[in-house]
C-alpha cells in the first residue's frame, strides 16, 4: 500500500479538520467490516482510501501512528487510527481489511477544501 508523508504537523491537526468539515467518523473494525457508527456495514471494495497520514512519535516508538482517511461509496468520509507494528491496536484481521481497500492518494487542498 503507498503512503505519503503528513503534510500536516500532527494527528490533532488532522482530526480538527476533519470535524470542522463534519468528516470527523471514525471508522471501525466488526465481524460485519468497517462501521461508523451509522448502522452501515462496509466491505473494502465499498471503500476508497483518499489519503494516509504516518505520524512518528518523538521519542518513544509507541507514539507512532497511522491515519486512513476513508471514503465510503455512500458518501461517508471518515477515518480509521491504527499504531505501527508491534503496537498495533487491531488484530490480523483489521489489516487484511484495510490492505484490501482501494488507495487513491488525493490532494489535501481537495479534501479539506
Amino acid at each position: 500500500m503507498q503512503t505519503t508523508p503528513a503534510q500536516m504537523t500532527s494527528l490533532s491537526t488532522v482530526l480538527e479538520r476533519l470535524r470542522v468539515k463534519k468528516q470527523d467518523n471514525e471508522f471501525t473494525m466488526t465481524d460485519d467490516g468497517f462501521t461508523a457508527g451509522n448502522n452501515k456495514f462496509y466491505n473494502p471494495e465499498d471503500l476508497t482510501i483518499i489519503k494516509t497520514y504516518r505520524f512518528e512519535g518523538e521519542s518513544n516508538p509507541s507514539d507512532s501512528s497511522i491515519l486512513y482517511l476513508i471514503e465510503a461509496n455512500d458518501g461517508l468520509t471518515g477515518y480509521s487510527i491504527d499504531a505501527y507494528g508491534v503496537y498495533t491496536n487491531h488484530d490480523a484481521k483489521y489489516d487484511e481489511f484495510v490492505q484490501k481497500i482501494r488507495v487513491e492518494d488525493r490532494d489535501e487542498q481537495v479534501i479539506f477544501e
